[in-house]
């Protein structure tokens, strides 16, 4: 799960201009060498991510739900939303709150049921999949690879 965040930093990146190489990432737990600096420090830079810290990036730690939904909002440009969700589980006024009621407005990321959204859950590979094909507009789905593990996955996705 950890590389999520990473996953979505290098997707979030594919339409955008080549990283300049980085001799210092401002993170401490991001090497200027590491093969994902270049990118960590473009979301930075770009207001995508802003890190888990002042000093750190976290490439080590599970994207949950509420950063997904963050780092989307922030790149459709931080619409201004009104209103406020219809979930249990998620504080109004917390540093996601704008995004999970754009996101869930916007039908991009829906919660549980009875209520819940999971804020603080990390995120799966099967609802990021879904999560950013409804981002992308929901598109017709073409035939692709095959994965070994497509029998686990969930009839939502």
């Amino acid at each position: 799960m950890a590389t999520a965040a990473l996953s979505l930093t290098l997707a979030c990146s594919l339409s955008l201009p080549a990283f300049a190489a980085v001799e210092d990432t401002g993170f401490a737990d991001v090497d200027a060498n590491a093969w994902y600096a270049d990118a960590a420090v473009y979301c930075r830079d770009n207001g995508l991510m802003s890190g888990t810290s002042g000093t750190t990036f976290s490439p080590d730690t599970a994207m949950t739900r509420s950063m997904l939904a963050t780092v989307l909002y922030r790149l459709a440009g931080s619409p201004a939303v009104t209103g406020s969700d219809a979930f249990t589980d998620t504080a109004d006024g917390a540093w996601y709150s704008g995004a999970v009621v754009w996101a869930s407005q916007e039908g991009i990321i829906s919660g549980y049921g009875n209520g819940l959204f999971g804020a603080n859950d990390p995120v799966t590979r099967e609802q990021i999949a879904t999560i950013l094909w409804r981002y992308s507009g929901s598109p017709a789905a073409e035939a692709g690879t095959a994965f070994a593990d497509a029998g686990a996955i969930a009839s939502w996705a």
